[in-house]
């Protein structure tokens, strides 16, 4: 079959993926063999490709049809469209994915916006999962999310404001702001250190110099979830600073692998969301799958705005 594997060529130099002839997947027993119809492509995995693991193959974000069922009954049947979130080798023909990191897919979520779900989608509703736990509730709580432009601040946005969050989005972009603006932001500021807080949670996803604005902007015995380094710049804290700042403040990684449950029943909650219409899949573009590496450097440009699809011909 066919799937991108990577080339181990810095960006600057060359293309980071090229399509080659790879062995099909063999199925573990929990595991359905699933025809790729679409996947999506994250700026983070443009990080991993500037220093691939050796025998690794990107793509966690598919779509597709389920071609051959589990071998221990786990799982849909064969026939079946689903929503997967393999660990890797999804950019390709055919994936082998755990039943518990998959969902079906009803008729009126096409593939296209179902590839666009997975990684953004799990980090987006894991965060506000998380931030309510600290919080009691969102409804009325004041959140500041800094790099708000790409897949994870639009689902961020858009179930915070169902949520009964007042959210303030830091994006560069006027464009992107006004989108925001329609998906329910209450305030919309292009640099962290135009929002006015103090805010209860601080959703941070930049690191640099955004990370110690965010955190002064902190309501007492407030949240700052970390859970990016988009700047990748490090992050400088002056202990004086935080001493003097909000008191009792909180600061706390944060990873949307960090659970204990399969991604299935999560990514049918996104599912259902998006079939009723109450979360919308920002598309920035959809492409064939043979312009990956082309696309690629536009995500690493930020020349794209939501999510980057491609689909399998």
């Amino acid at each position: 079959m066919k799937a991108f594997v990577p080339t181990g060529t810095p960006a600057a130099v060359g293309p980071t993926v090229r399509q080659a002839a790879v062995a099909e997947p063999v199925q573990r027993a929990d595991q359905a063999l699933i025809k790729v119809e679409a996947y999506s492509v994250n700026r983070g995995e443009t990080f991993v490709l500037e220093r691939p693991p050796a025998d690794w193959r990107p793509g966690k974000d598919v779509a597709g049809l389920v071609v051959q069922a589990a071998p221990d009954g786990s799982g849909p049947a064969v026939g079946r469209r689903v929503v997967a979130h393999p660990p890797a080798a999804g950019w390709a023909e055919y994936v082998a994915v755990p039943t518990g990191a998959l969902a079906p897919l009803p008729d009126r979520v096409s593939a296209v916006q179902a590839a666009a779900l997975p990684l953004a989608g799990l980090t987006a509703l894991r965060l506000l999962r998380t931030a309510a736990r600290h919080t009691g509730h969102l409804a009325g709580r004041r959140i500041l999310l800094t790099g708000a432009s790409g897949g994870v601040g639009h689902y961020v946005t858009e179930l915070a404001a169902a949520a009964g969050a007042r959210l303030t989005v830091v994006t560069a972009s006027a464009e992107r702001g006004a989108r925001l603006r329609e998906l329910g932001a209450a305030e919309v500021v292009h640099q962290v250190a135009d929002a006015t807080g103090p805010f209860d949670l601080v959703l941070e996803s930049t690191g640099g110099t955004a990370l110690p604005l965010a955190l002064a902007r902190l309501a007492p015995r407030g949240l700052l979830l970390w859970f990016g380094q988009a700047s990748r710049q490090p992050v400088e804290l002056n202990f004086f600073d935080i001493l003097s700042g909000p008191v009792s403040a909180t600061i706390r990684q944060f990873s949307y692998a960090d659970v204990d449950e399969p991604d299935g029943a999560d990514l049918a909650t996104l599912v259902r969301l998006t079939a009723e219409g109450r979360l919308h899949p920002e598309l920035g573009t959809v492409r064939d799958w043979a312009e990956t590496p082309q696309v690629l450097d536009e995500l690493r440009e930020r020349r794209i705005r939501g999510n980057a699809v491609l689909t399998v011909a």
